[in-house]
């Protein structure tokens, strides 16, 4: 029987878990909204394309307005929320030679293994809405620039008046068994060793269950039954905005037919190759590090817990 005490008490996913407030009911006013951004109040965030600016210990560094305001694009900065009763923002660094001296820009995926879980998550939210707004300049339905509102909340069309929020794409990541087995899979761009839980993103019309099948069949040819199939968790995933959402889903059908066109390889490993794979003594092959949702289900499949 599965142990969901063992769910409960693992740390929470790199990305979820926000302390932040994100001060839905004062968004609505536009002027407080407008005060804070521009005021000295609070702590700012700089990423520069993406990726955050580190402290030389490797946690966030946060700027005063003063000092973030000749680096960065402070028109579009977002007002993200309050931690622990200051304010925080955001916006896109457009100076990077001109960052304080015994400060770093970090890749994202290696940033977010060494920050605390309230940082990664607040970097998160960052991230996903820098690039949001970057890719969602001009309204959808009549063309005109848009502009920013509820301190990045939305967006609104000065010409229709149109309003546009911003969006997580839903992606259906799975861990397909068989008994004592679980199906992972790897594409060719991935280091050598490398296999991962399938995923997929979720279609139009199409449940989560759906979804889960579907893919499964696509990339891999296994035959899930959608009754069976069950919610895990979820992970937030700024690359740039998706939610992932874990699912673990029992085959009836567990032949293996690869899609070359999706996946590298796939194959069906036992609990004890898992197992040998988070240890990283297994001989041949590896699981994707900590910050990967795909991690956490085998780690909880491995123990029973799901």
């Amino acid at each position: 029987m599965n142990d969901r005490s063992l769910l409960a008490d693992r740390d929470p996913l790199v990305f979820a878990g926000s302390p932040l407030d994100r001060g839905e009911l004062l968004r609505r006013d536009e002027s407080r909204v407008a005060g804070l951004l521009g005021g000295n109040e609070g702590w700012w965030l700089g990423l520069v394309e993406g990726d955050p600016v580190l402290q030389g210990q490797g946690g966030l560094f946060w700027f005063r307005r003063d000092e973030i305001a000749a680096l960065a694009d402070m028109e579009c900065g977002l007002f993200l929320g309050h931690y622990r009763g200051s304010p925080c923002f955001a916006a896109a660094i457009t100076a990077p030679d001109s960052l304080p001296l015994g400060t770093q820009v970090t890749p994202a995926r290696q940033a977010a293994m060494a920050l605390s879980h309230d940082e990664a998550a607040i970097y998160a939210q960052a991230k996903a809405l820098l690039a949001w707004h970057a890719r969602h300049g001009f309204c959808a339905a009549c063309g005109s620039a848009t502009l920013i509102r509820s301190g990045g909340g939305r967006r609104q069309c000065p010409a229709c008046e149109t309003e546009h929020f911003p969006r997580v794409d839903p992606v259906v990541i799975m861990l397909a068994t068989d008994g004592d087995r679980c199906l992972l899979g790897r594409q060719e761009a991935w280091p050598e060793g490398m296999w991962s839980a399938l995923a997929g993103f979720v279609e139009p019309a199409e449940t989560l269950e759906e979804a889960c099948a579907r893919e499964l069949e696509e990339e891999a040819g296994v035959k899930a039954d959608i009754a069976q199939i069950r919610y895990v968790m979820g992970q937030p995933w700024p690359f740039p905005s998706s939610l992932m959402i874990g699912l673990v889903a029992p085959v009836s059908d567990a032949t293996v037919t690869v899609d070359p066109h999706e996946l590298e390889q796939a194959r069906w490993f036992s609990r004890d190759e898992v197992r040998a794979m988070l240890a990283g003594t297994h001989p041949d092959a590896a699981m994707p590090p900590s910050i990967a949702i795909a991690r956490r289900l085998s780690e909880l499949w491995v123990d029973g817990a799901i």
